[in-house]
């Protein structure tokens, strides 16, 4: 007899172009763009709230940066009749009717000191000269506007100061973004910089850059060693100090701004420790200067660094400091070229994380600075806050904005900070 085997029979695999195999891909798909959607509708609440409580309002302060709203809205007739005017000599009679006007409507809508500032950015005079020729407008219109307003103030024969109007009257505008850098459009329609005793914002970066590298070099040279204690020390005793490094994260940062304001005077704890102890004979200068600034601020950005470095450490095995050792390399050198080049990448984020924040600190070098020290910040603060010239804050905005990601495509480019693994 022959045996027969029972073996199991496969079905045959689907032609590559069955429909069943198509079927398998369009469901392949649906599935794929239904997580997607389900995943977007999840993080939909978070893009709103970035965009409207930090996008959108980035957004529009950039924007003020070139936008010149004020004359075109209080006065349009004479910003169209500025627009079409050649800018040589002074305008006609029907330019001068318009301006008459238009301080007339802008002094009765309330607008005319909105325009009187905004025209006192490109010269000091003009707001002078605006609400004086506002005040003495004859209430039935004269033979001839241009005569009467010569006649009121023979600036209006300026063409230096119709040229200034024009260029005020303009929108978008560069003028913003010239004055941030210090510099501005001379009647001649020529960029120049400003005088040496005006110029006040380039400085003012220049010394926001170095502070604020002189604060990442100070926190890389104290928070290395503490992120290495950290990552050395047994599991229990790592914990309890890196609530240390912790707790300031809970604390207000005026509140420990305003700590080292106290403990920073002449009659502060650290000058009455110094003259107790002999190494000072008088109240060392600690605060309203740089100093200040330089202990407030790398003691307020030391954490971030130190957790950075830390995280990189942790998992760096110590095994290759060991077979150095082993093999007959000094302690020292066994750190500084087998354990030191595998903690660059915790280095490279922790100085770019603490120059990046420190480029835009306000509270810290406005109460402990002094008159020298002013940072960016503060200036766009003072702009702001009490200049009300939200086009020259936005201007010294973008640029910061600007500078920082200048530096962070130029980081990246040295560094590598998008292929930096932690832990």
């Amino acid at each position: 007899m022959t045996a027969t085997t029972n073996m199991p029979v496969s079905a045959p695999a689907a032609p590559s172009g069955s429909p069943a195999r198509a079927d398998g891909r369009a469901s392949y798909r649906k599935a794929r763009r239904r997580a997607a959607v389900q995943a977007l509708l999840l993080a939909l609440p978070l893009i709103v709230f970035l965009l409207s409580t930090f996008i959108a309002p980035i957004a529009l302060l950039l924007a003020r940066s070139v936008e010149n709203r004020e004359i075109p809205a209080s006065m349009p007739a004479l910003t169209r009749a500025l627009d079409a005017w050649d800018g040589r000599g002074v305008p006609d009679e029907h330019t001068f009717a318009l301006l008459a006007s238009g301080l007339r409507e802008a002094q009765q809508g309330g607008q005319l000191g909105t325009v009187a500032r905004r025209l006192n950015f490109a010269q000091p005079e003009f707001r002078s000269l605006l609400m004086r020729t506002a005040r003495q407008l004859p209430a039935d219109a004269p033979p001839a506007w241009k005569a009467a307003l010569i006649g009121l103030d023979e600036r209006w024969n300026s063409p230096e100061i119709w040229r200034l109007l024009k260029r005020a009257a303009a929108s978008p505008t560069p003028d913003y973004l010239l004055a941030a850098v210090d510099a501005q459009v001379t009647p001649q329609g020529t960029v120049a910089s400003m005088p040496e005793n005006a110029s006040v914002y380039r400085q003012a970066f220049v010394r926001t850059i170095t502070i604020s590298a002189t604060v990442t070099l100070l926190c890389l040279l104290l928070g290395y060693p503490v992120a290495w204690l950290l990552a050395n020390l047994p599991a229990k005793s790592s914990n309890r100090l890196m609530l240390l490094v912790i707790v300031p994260f809970w604390t207000s940062l005026l509140v420990r701004t305003t700590a080292w304001y106290v403990l920073l005077q002449p009659g502060g704890v650290i000058n009455g420790l110094l003259m107790g102890l002999g190494l000072a004979t008088h109240p060392v200068p600690l605060i309203f200067n740089r100093t200040g600034v330089l202990i407030g601020m790398t003691h307020v950005l030391l954490p971030y660094m130190i957790l950075a470095i830390y995280s990189v450490m942790k998992g760096v095995p110590p095994v290759y400091v060991r077979a150095a050792q082993s093999l007959g390399a000094h302690p020292l050198t066994a750190f500084v070229r087998i354990y030191v080049p595998q903690t660059l990448p915790g280095v490279g984020a922790g100085c770019f994380l603490v120059f990046v924040l420190a480029l835009g600190y306000y509270i810290t070098p406005a109460l402990l600075g002094g008159a020298g020290d002013e940072m960016i910040s503060q200036l766009i603060a003072m702009q702001t806050n009490t200049q009300l010239n939200w086009g020259l804050a936005g201007a010294l905005s973008a640029y910061l904005v600007i500078f920082t990601a200048i530096f962070y495509f130029l980081f990246n480019r040295i560094v590598g900070i998008d292929r930096l693994r932690f832990g």
